[in-house]
C-alpha cells in the first residue's frame, strides 16, 4: 500500500483509520497493543497464523473484498462486518462515520467485482491447463502403446 491510494485519514487521539483504495488499516497510536500489532504486521506469517487469535483486542488491515457489510450503529459508531472474523467497530463522531461508511459503500463493490473476475480468469486458466495436461497425458498415453 501506498500514500498515493489513500481515499481517507481519520486521525483520533489513540489510532488512525486508512481507508486505501483495496484496504480499510485501523492502527493504534500506543501502548502494548499497539507494539504487538506492528509485529503481526510486519511479519505476514505472524499475521496469518495468530491474526485470528489476536483480532479481538488488535484490529487487523482489512481488504474491502472480504467486508460483508459496514453500518453506522446507534451510537454513531462505524460497525464492520467480516465473515469468520469479529466485526470491528471504530467509534468515531458521528459525521465522520458517516463519511467513512459512504466511501466504504462505494469502494467495497468495485473491490468485490474485481476480486469476482480474478476467480473467473484463475478457473478459466486451471481448465485450460487441465485440458493441456489431460491432451498431453493421452498423446503419451497412445505413443507409449505404439
Amino acid at each position: 500500500m501506498t500514500t498515493e491510494d489513500i481515499v481517507m485519514i481519520i486521525d483520533k487521539p489513540n489510532f488512525i483509520v486508512k481507508l486505501h483504495k483495496t484496504t480499510l488499516e485501523v492502527d493504534l497510536k500506543k501502548g502494548i497493543r499497539k507494539e504487538l500489532e506492528d509485529v503481526l504486521e510486519a511479519k505476514p506469517i505472524l499475521r496469518e497464523n495468530l491474526g485470528f487469535i489476536f483480532q479481538t483486542i488488535i484490529p487487523l488491515d482489512v481488504s474491502l473484498k472480504n467486508i460483508e457489510s459496514v453500518n453506522v450503529d446507534k451510537k454513531g459508531r462505524v460497525k464492520i462486518v467480516i465473515p469468520l472474523r469479529k466485526d470491528i467497530v471504530i467509534p468515531l463522531e458521528p459525521e465522520e462515520s458517516k463519511r467513512l461508511v459512504e466511501k466504504l459503500n462505494e469502494l467495497i463493490p468495485i473491490e468485490k467485482e474485481k476480486a469476482l473476475k480474478e476467480l473467473q480468469e484463475s478457473e478459466k486458466a486451471r481448465e485450460a491447463f487441465e485440458l493441456k495436461r489431460a491432451e498431453a497425458t493421452r498423446t503419451r498415453y497412445v505413443e507409449d502403446i505404439r
